[in-house]
């Protein structure tokens, strides 16, 4: 009897904290954009405006501060190295670019000969200018080859934006999923810490037997251990998401969010098709395709030879008369006719065409992985909200009455208890999982906002 006395308040204690957190988010219906924004030209990184930043002083470590997934969207695009270094990527091959358009500089020399010679001491003096005309429209296609590669590298940087997105958003889940499990076994641990402190004083008191006192005991143990585990996997979370930010030393705190907001809907045969035609990867290896079509044909007009033509004035000392010469020079190729680099060029084309279909099978195939893991984890979930999780109560709830009652034992409470317990982590970890998945598809298929907000619908005449 007294064991039921001391027990009940913290069966009743726990209802309340376990039966809070089952709350799930109830399904409604949502207006989001199809697939996505396919972007367009990256804006230069900002901080978002408000965003709280650590303040410390001098020597004091930093402030862990808290971030919604916007805030950390923001600090990747202002911090993460891989952007900077795509961006001056673009820059790189618009210099390679204006290069190779440019026209050969015309050469002039002056020289002087015979000088001091005993019949004419001011010698024989040559002024000679020549230019090199470039035939063949070898500048024009070198400029074109050049300024496709400045395409590509603008892919390159759309390709790492999203890629970017990708793993703050997955790290961003990870910690909430992480951060809603802490919280659960936290609370689950104070109540069986209270439940071991009244029973260890009953059994002092000698109204209990030692063996009643240890299942509490072993209880008590578990969670405390899995609480231990979590919160270190908590930190490591953090530290992995300031990583993928691109500051490793990025003080982050608890993050904002939910993760029992609706969930997106994607039909896999709109996305795959969305994917296979406007991700960034595949339109660079389009682009590489006419490039190396290009660089074949730059690679052909190059037998096409220069013609260089010059002029000139000579002054000569000795019979003090100045003359004008005249001259034309044309390489002919009878060796050399690049026959090496146009098979070189032939085979990197057959090459660009093979890129288009490697690509679109990579994408393809961790598309469908994503896909399936959303779907298999957003199915999960579902049947743990919907039938698991209140099952899995009303069992609790039995038992706790039952034993209120006089009836079972202590034991079968805590049994029950265990299996909502695991049965709400086991929830978590469907919803996290489902959410990293969607981060994974939201970042093929370019959607620059995510998770997208349900449109508020306002009651008639009422304006926001």
């Amino acid at each position: 009897m007294k064991i039921r006395l001391f027990v009940s308040p913290c069966l009743a204690i726990a209802m309340l904290g376990l039966c809070s957190s089952l709350s799930s988010a109830q399904q409604y219906p949502m207006v989001r954009a199809q697939f996505g924004t396919l972007g367009g030209p990256t804006q230069p990184a900002r901080l978002p405006a408000g965003m709280p930043m650590p303040t410390r002083s001098p020597g004091e470590p930093p402030r862990p501060v808290n971030y919604s997934l916007q805030d950390l969207i923001g600090l990747s695009l202002a911090k993460n190295p891989l952007l900077q270094q795509a961006g001056l990527n673009i820059q790189a091959a618009q210099g390679k670019a204006l290069q190779a358009g440019l026209y050969p500089n015309p050469t002039v020399s002056v020289t002087g000969d015979e000088l001091g010679d005993r019949t004419g001491p001011s010698g024989i003096w040559n002024v000679r200018a020549g230019q090199e005309i470039v035939l063949g429209g070898k500048l024009r296609l070198s400029r074109a080859v050049a300024l496709r590669e400045v395409d590509q590298a603008t892919l390159v940087l759309r390709s790492r934006r999203y890629a970017l997105f990708t793993l703050v958003r997955q790290g961003y889940f990870e910690v909430l999923a992480i951060q809603r499990r802490v919280e659960i076994l936290e609370a689950l641990a104070n109540v069986a810490q209270t439940t071991v402190d009244q029973a260890e004083k009953l059994q002092k008191g000698g109204q209990v037997p030692a063996k009643d006192v240890l299942p509490f005991q072993v209880e008590l143990g578990r969670l405390t251990a899995e609480f231990e585990a979590s919160q270190r996997d908590l930190i490591a979370a953090r530290r992995r998401l300031a990583a993928a930010i691109g500051d490793p030393n990025l003080p982050v705190g608890a993050v904002e969010g939910s993760l029992e907001q609706p969930f997106p809907s994607y039909k896999y045969e709109e996305i795959h098709y969305l994917v296979m035609e406007a991700h960034p990867d595949v339109q660079s290896a389009v682009v590489g395709i006419d490039r190396a079509e290009l660089a074949l044909r730059r690679a052909q007009v190059e037998k096409i030879p220069n013609v260089t033509v010059g002029s000139g004035f000579v002054r000569q000392g000795q019979n003090r008369s100045s003359d004008w010469l005249i001259g034309v020079s044309v390489p002919v190729p009878v060796f050399n006719r690049n026959q090496g680099n146009v098979q070189t060029a032939s085979a990197q084309l057959g090459q660009a065409r093979y890129e288009v279909s490697r690509v679109q099978n990579d994408l393809a195939g961790r598309l469908a992985g994503a896909h399936g893991q959303f779907t298999a984890a957003k199915k999960r979930a579902d049947l743990y909200r919907t039938s698991v999780l209140p099952k899995a109560t009303n069992y609790y709830e039995l038992s706790v009455k039952g034993f209120k009652g006089g009836v079972g034992e202590y034991l079968g409470v805590l049994q029950a208890q265990r299996s909502m317990v695991e049965a709400r982590l086991e929830y978590i970890r469907a919803l996290g999982d489902a959410w990293r998945a969607a981060s994974e598809i939201a970042g093929l298929t370019l959607e620059d906002e995510f998770p997208v907000q349900p449109m508020q619908v306002l009651p008639p005449g009422k304006k926001k």
